[in-house]
């Protein structure tokens, strides 16, 4: 069973302070994302606890790429919501220091969830009900997949208006796309 990711984008519920911790919601339950796919309240429940018993870690990483992990997931939960996080990007490593900056820029504005499925029904709409996830790691991602999340950052710079606009023409072209 391969690795799956789910991405997500997050409306003013993630944030950064101090110039390196944020926190926010990496998925949320009962959405549906642009995958058909609806996570369902509970899904990771056991996947923590087998991390909490074992010591293991959720890991943090840039794009889903094992080779660059950029920080450390300090809390990992489920909540009413979904899968809240909250942690530190490193800034004694470049590519942490460049998340960053393009989080606190609103350039990067997405998390991403990487997994694998141990169980799913289907619902009445054809929709794949995730009701048991192995989470593996959380990603800073460019192109989240739930369209109804944003990331807030403090402190974005006027002059970034330009790449927040193309951002916003290439996720609305790609959801075109999706929906055919």
């Amino acid at each position: 069973m391969e690795l799956e990711r789910k991405f997500c984008r997050f409306d003013a519920a993630v944030t950064m302070t101090d110039g390196c911790m944020i926190e926010g919601y990496a998925s949320r339950f009962g959405q549906c994302d642009q995958g058909n796919d609806v996570v369902a309240s509970g899904a990771y429940a056991a996947s923590l606890d087998r991390l909490m018993t074992s010591g293991g870690a959720v890991k943090m990483l840039w794009q889903h790429d094992p080779a660059q992990p950029i920080g450390i997931w300090d809390e990992v939960r489920e909540d009413a919501t979904g899968l809240y996080v909250k942690g530190r990007l490193l800034d004694s490593i470049a590519r942490g220091r460049e998340a960053a900056a393009l989080v606190a820029a609103g350039v990067i504005d997405g998390l991403s969830i990487g997994y694998r499925t141990k169980a799913a029904t289907k619902d009445r709409q054809g929709r794949r009900v995730l009701t048991e996830l192995e989470l593996w790691e959380v990603s800073l991602v460019t192109f989240p997949m739930l369209p109804s999340a944003r990331v807030a950052a403090k402190g974005e710079a006027p002059e970034l208006a330009d790449l927040r606009e193309m951002a916003r023409l290439i996720d609305e072209a790609r959801q075109t796309l999706v929906d055919g």
